[in-house]
């Protein structure tokens, strides 16, 4: 039987997951493994997981399905309830596994570059790879978390740990130690240039179509380090591939082919 997996959003004609997670299978010569790309919204997700065989081993969520798919799930990890939002579900003999694997892929990236206890963190946005920042946050033990968005109270509601900025929030930008940008594309461009950046800042542009981005043109200039949506794609897709396949995943591999379709 051909085990089968795809990524699941609307619009999803960009994702480079199936180029990904194609790689992890043919670097191990899972011959009988398929990742494809679904267009899907929120609307149609019930009806679509309904409609899955036995051979659908998991699936790869993002906009706008992060926290729509906590509400078909059978079971979810703590790590997404926390969040309130999940970017895997996994096939189970009683249903479908929900899990957040952005959440430990954040964490690894930032760890990488040394960020250790008592750094303030920006995140720029509310939705669910906001919620994702904020609990990476969290789990590195920040100093502060302030969450920037167009209303204050959508801020707040990503939990007791925020401290709620208006946008564009370009104090709070400048002042921190690591910003998250998970705003939808362009969204952040005229922060690039209107952001006074420490060249110590660590910028995470979660977008990676196009890039770089002006946020990221700017920090960069600036001296940032910067870690783009490619750098999280990769790192969040190990934990989904341990889940659907059960093995480990060959991580250089999948990073060379995804950086070469990228290129």
């Amino acid at each position: 039987m051909t085990h089968r997996a795809a990524v699941l959003g609307k619009p999803i004609a960009h994702s480079l997951s199936p180029t990904l997670h194609n790689a992890g299978y043919a670097a191990l010569g899972l011959t009988d493994w398929v990742y494809e790309k679904i267009e899907c919204g929120e609307a149609d997700l019930p009806g679509l997981l309904a409609g899955l065989g036995s051979e659908w081993a998991g699936l790869s969520l993002t906009m706008p399905l992060k926290e729509a798919a906590l509400s078909v799930a059978t079971t979810v990890s703590p790590v997404a309830a926390a969040v309130g939002a999940a970017n895997t579900l996994v096939r189970r003999p009683d249903g479908w596994f929900a899990e957040n694997t952005d959440v430990v892929g954040m964490v690894a990236l930032l760890r990488t570059l040394g960020l250790g206890a008592g750094a303030r963190f920006v995140v720029l946005g509310n939705g669910g790879t906001a919620r994702a920042g904020v609990a990476a946050a969290n789990a590195m033990d920040a100093g502060t978390v302030t969450v920037v968005a167009r209303r204050p109270a959508a801020a707040a509601a990503l939990g007791a740990t925020v401290v709620p900025e208006l946008w564009p929030g370009l104090d709070a930008v400048a002042a921190a130690d690591v910003v998250i940008s998970t705003v939808p594309k362009g969204i952040a461009d005229p922060l690039g240039a209107a952001v006074t950046w420490r060249p110590s800042t660590v910028l995470f542009d979660a977008i990676y179509d196009p890039w770089p981005t002006p946020l990221a043109d700017g920090a960069e200039r600036a001296g940032c380090r910067v870690l783009s949506g490619l750098d999280l794609l990769h790192a969040q897709a190990l934990d989904q591939f341990r889940l659907f396949t059960g093995m480990e995943p060959p991580a250089a591999a999948m990073r060379e082919a995804l950086y070469r379709a990228r290129a």
